[in-house]
């Protein structure tokens, strides 16, 4: 009987997190009703232009949503829609090392974003999010760009991702 109880329970607390759409177990906090996710192409403005770039931060943003919340992925207008550019790219040396040579350098990629929550208007916002990432001097961009914009996309994405619907 005491088995049965907690099973009881343990169903409730599924049924009452899973059903009303709430809350996941990503820590996400979707609006109930809220039911769709829409992304923009985020075209790359930045002075400095990655050629792959947009596509790259727009297909993860969206991968993002569809791996951690139960939202579809709508073409058209979503509960939740996302829209904005790459706004900076660029590659500066971090720190000085012997010679007065660069011994790092920074590439620091920057994106506006805009969000729009059609059941809860209060959450909407506009926001610059950056991220960077220091390498090695002796190393080309050509050579660490791939891990560079990989490593960078996956933290801004993050960052969105948080700001959006995670709300800690």
């Amino acid at each position: 009987m005491k088995n049965l109880s907690k099973i009881i329970a343990l169903l409730s607390i599924f049924f009452v997190t899973h059903s009303c759409g709430i809350y996941s177990f990503t820590g996400a906090s979707i609006p109930a009703g809220a039911s769709t996710f829409s992304v923009d192409y985020f075209p790359n403005f930045a002075p400095l232009v990655q050629p792959t770039l947009s596509q790259i931060f727009t297909d993860a943003l969206k991968d993002k949503f569809s791996q951690q919340t139960s939202l579809r992925l709508n073409n058209s207008l979503g509960d939740l829609h996302f829209e904005g550019s790459i706004t900076g790219y660029s590659v500066q040396p971090q720190s000085i090392g012997a010679n007065d040579q660069a011994a790092q350098n920074r590439l620091t990629i920057s994106v506006r974003v805009k969000f729009i929550n059609e059941f809860e208007p209060e959450n909407d916002f506009e926001q610059t999010f950056s991220r960077f990432y220091d390498y090695n001097s002796q190393r080309s961009l050509s050579e660490v760009e791939a891990e560079a914009i990989e490593i960078i996309t996956e933290a801004l994405v993050e960052d969105i991702f948080n700001k959006a619907v995670v709300n800690w």
